[in-house]
């Protein structure tokens, strides 16, 4: 396979991974959320929260950039079940806790207002992007010494025995044990962020693809870590999970047993994904050329993320550079212009 590595390292950390001014911008606003949720609690005398805790992508550090800055920031906010009691003392049902939430975080100042769905609060910025505060409450357990412990509810349809702090140290774990690397988020997560960004290369797939959560969970099983080899790390995965797709199209939660991602055994999300690799690994067929150039496999990888960033990386050898570099080369290539290119960034081996 053509190494095209150092160009997809570089494609990743200039268009795929979230810059730290975007992360930073979102923390505040995170924060800022907060601040307004506890104030309208404190202020319709409803129960503090015990603690907020950031989830999903954001949390695991996997959220790519996104041209209209359409992301989704998961903030679960924590109750004690004894607080959330009713004003006439009843124990709060799943959606009056979410009613609860939603009441408090609306001061009136959003132009879209926040809004109560299945398994959280939604609250919607002008950038684009959306906060999503899924409400837990702690229960409080005792066994037969009288020895406590703690497990969380999710207030969704009903109260859900769920903690999605739990994924965020599933998938923590998983990169640390499966990464060859330990730098840059380390392989695993890189390559988690590179399919979730061709997953959304083209605006018309976002209906009709699999989750960046189910994404997450097929890369976790199917990953090919390659030492030094980004391009051929991610081109397996793909082909991996494509091949696993083909004969099981159902995707387990990584933490709560019995539950799928995806929805009964003929998911056509995840049948979508699988057919869009599908056409990525045909775009990179011919990497494995034995004729395939520099330009040629850059012009493979434009053409898997629709984008002329891999192309942009090379620009052509001038005459006066050949001259110099290769003077004992003249006589055999007299009067010939150079077909080679080179890489801003480097690579051109095979593998």
């Amino acid at each position: 396979m053509y190494d095209c590595s150092d160009d997809v390292l570089a494609y990743h950390d200039d268009e795929v991974t979230l810059p730290g001014a975007e992360r930073t911008a979102m923390r505040k606003r995170r924060d800022a959320n907060r601040e307004r949720l506890t104030k309208g609690l404190s202020e319709a005398k409803k129960p503090a929260p015990l603690q907020f805790k950031s989830q999903g992508s954001y949390a695991m550090r996997t959220m790519t950039q996104h041209p209209d800055n359409d992301y989704d920031i998961d903030d679960g906010v924590y109750f004690a079940k004894e607080d959330l009691v009713g004003e006439r003392g009843a124990e709060m049902i799943a959606l009056q806790a979410r009613q609860m939430v939603r009441d408090a975080v609306d001061d009136g100042g959003f132009k879209t207002p926040p809004e109560v769905r299945n398994n959280c609060v939604r609250v919607y910025y002008k950038a684009g992007y959306h906060v999503d505060l899924p409400v837990y409450r702690r229960v409080t357990a005792k066994d037969a010494f009288g020895n406590e412990s703690h497990f969380y509810e999710l207030a969704s349809t009903d109260w859900k025995r769920s903690d999605a702090r739990d994924v965020t140290a599933w998938f923590d774990k998983e990169n640390d044990a499966q990464s060859p690397d330990t730098e840059n988020g380390r392989q695993l997560r890189r390559v988690v962020r590179e399919i979730k960004k061709y997953a959304r290369s083209r605006s018309s797939w976002k209906a009709q693809i699999l989750s960046g959560f189910g994404i997450t969970k097929l890369v976790t099983e199917c990953f090919h870590g390659v030492a030094d080899r980004e391009d051929k790390a991610l081109h397996d995965t793909m082909k991996a999970i494509r091949d696993r797709l083909k004969w099981n199209l159902v995707v387990q939660h990584p933490v709560t047993p019995g539950d799928t991602i995806t929805k009964g055994n003929e998911d056509p999300k995840a049948k979508f994904l699988r057919e869009k690799l599908d056409e990525a690994l045909a775009n990179l067929a011919p990497l494995f050329d034995s004729d395939c150039d520099s330009q040629k496999a850059l012009k493979c990888w434009d053409k898997v993320y629709a984008t002329e960033f891999f192309s942009d990386c090379y620009k052509p050898v001038s005459k006066a550079s050949s001259s110099v570099a290769a003077p004992a080369l003249a006589g055999l290539f007299s009067g010939r212009e150079p077909e080679a290119a080179v890489r801003k960034d480097g690579g051109g081996r095979y593998a």
